[in-house]
């Protein structure tokens, strides 16, 4: 007789239908993924931020041909199918497009990613000294657990801006002879008297602990000022600063097998990079493709830079005037034909947390690309539902170009959930769904994808900007 616990994982056993596709990959095909995630690693290793990820986006789309939405209407360009076009807003936000043959208001092929991350922000007024220590004050930035940012050596990367309107980079803790930033925690020999949940407010990064000598005291403060000063940087420069503080390090092959990725930022950099990619490879297509790369998603996607401002829809209706006669109806028709992926990454089947999840309904590591038709909570609150009819012709064109895809929802019903840009771009009325890869320890300083995953969503990405109808 079995017992409960049996008939459990049993049950698991059976409900994981999805084949591990590692199975059905020749020496080729590995070698292919290998050298692609290479790639992929030395991005994410580099391009820690939204600020970092759209100077890389634009040096490559120049690279590629393309020219600037600002430097086609300053030109007058009469832009044409085949035509290379970036949009960008505020050095975080960017969307790419390539002309198609066919009419603006048959509608885009549209892939979407983010490009911020969880992590931790520097206040206004971050530096302040306490008991012979130096530290720096912050405020975390998307869904986090605080506990995990403790006890390892971070990296501030960023932009001061200083009141005559010079910007300066901060880059510290990423070379080997750079200093790193830490965060501690209480040593297991004295007990907390307080929850093992440490507050936020608690999440300060120590930056100083040399005393600087000054009228017979000693002081860490006016040391810590005193090193600014060589980075030309005043302590009230940090009220027109924009710091992160991040893992410092780069991302690495996990596992004796090296079919994984360790690092930080894979959500949503994995997908942005498989969308950047995918655009750059895409030559003549008949609808015009888009790759949009945007910032705050992490924190419900508003501001200027967040899918909730008018930065993309006001680039579309530059694109058409360039293209021809505008009208709001021609942008309307536009917007409302088009497809889009929303690219995000969503959780994958984790056995060590295996009671959140229901196994037959969860997204796998290396079983490819994971649709998501709807995200959201509590009811599918707060998500997009993809129609069924386009799923159908998703999957057709993913089975007609053999690429590696599965179904999922985000853990037992109740359990959690999550949002994406999905249900912001269906509002016009156009297809969406969210499609991207499957990421262990979601949200954590350092998470982990499977490198075949990561190769799969940019296979998809680059037939759905070419192909999809």
């Amino acid at each position: 007789m079995q017992t409960k616990n049996n008939k459990i994982e049993n049950k698991l056993e059976s409900a994981t239908k999805v084949k591990n596709k590692w199975s059905l990959c020749d020496e080729k095909d590995k070698k292919v993924i290998f050298n692609f995630s290479e790639e992929y690693k030395s991005f994410m290793s580099t391009q820690k931020t939204e600020r970092e990820c759209f100077a890389y986006t634009v040096a490559e789309a120049e690279k590629n041909g393309f020219i600037s939405l600002e430097q086609a209407i300053k030109s007058k360009k009469k832009l044409k199918a085949g035509d290379k076009i970036y949009s960008s807003n505020q050095n975080k936000t960017i969307a790419l497009f390539v002309l198609g043959s066919e009419p603006l208001e048959n509608g885009l092929n549209i892939i979407g990613a983010h490009i911020d991350s969880p992590r931790l922000d520097l206040k206004a007024s971050p530096l302040y000294e306490k008991n012979g220590f130096c530290l720096m004050d912050t405020h975390y930035y998307g869904g986090i657990k605080a506990y995990q940012w403790l006890t390892m050596p971070l990296a501030m990367h960023g932009v001061v801006v200083k009141k005559d309107g010079k910007i300066i980079e901060v880059n510290i803790g990423e070379k080997d002879d750079d200093p790193v930033f830490y965060i501690s925690d209480l040593l297991p020999h004295l007990k907390k008297t307080e929850s093992e949940i440490i507050e936020a407010e608690k999440l300060d990064i120590l930056v100083g602990n040399m005393a600087f000598k000054k009228e017979k005291s000693e002081v860490v403060m006016d040391n810590l000022k005193k090193i600014l000063k060589t980075y030309n940087i005043e302590e009230d420069d940090f009220m027109s600063a924009e710091i992160e503080i991040v893992p410092a390090g780069k991302a690495r092959d996990c596992g004796l097998d090296r079919s994984m990725i360790v690092g930080y930022g894979h959500d949503d950099r994995s997908c942005a990079y498989a969308s950047l990619k995918a655009i750059f490879d895409c030559k003549n297509p008949k609808r015009t493709a888009v790759c949009l790369l945007v910032d705050k998603e992490e924190i419900g996607s508003y501001g200027a830079t967040g899918m909730k401002s008018r930065f993309f829809e006001n680039s579309i209706a530059e694109i058409i005037n360039l293209s021809g006669e505008y009208s709001e109806l021609k942008l309307k028709r536009t917007l409302s034909n088009s497809n889009m992926i929303s690219g995000d990454v969503t959780a994958g089947y984790d056995p060590s947390w295996a009671s959140a999840y229901n196994a037959q309904s969860e997204a796998f590591l290396s079983c490819g690309i994971s649709f998501n038709k709807y995200t959201g909570g509590m009811g599918k609150s707060d998500a997009n539902d993809a129609s069924p009819e386009y799923i159908a012709k998703l999957r057709k064109l993913l089975d007609d170009n053999k690429i590696f895809y599965q179904f999922t929802e985000m853990g037992k019903v109740d359990q959690g959930g999550g949002g994406t840009i999905s249900y912001i771009l269906a509002e016009y009325g156009m297809n969406v769904i969210d499609a991207g890869i499957p990421l262990l320890s979601m949200h954590a300083p350092y998470e982990v994808a499977s490198k075949l995953d990561i190769y799969h969503a940019y296979l998809f990405y680059k037939v759905f900007l070419k192909d999809m109808k």
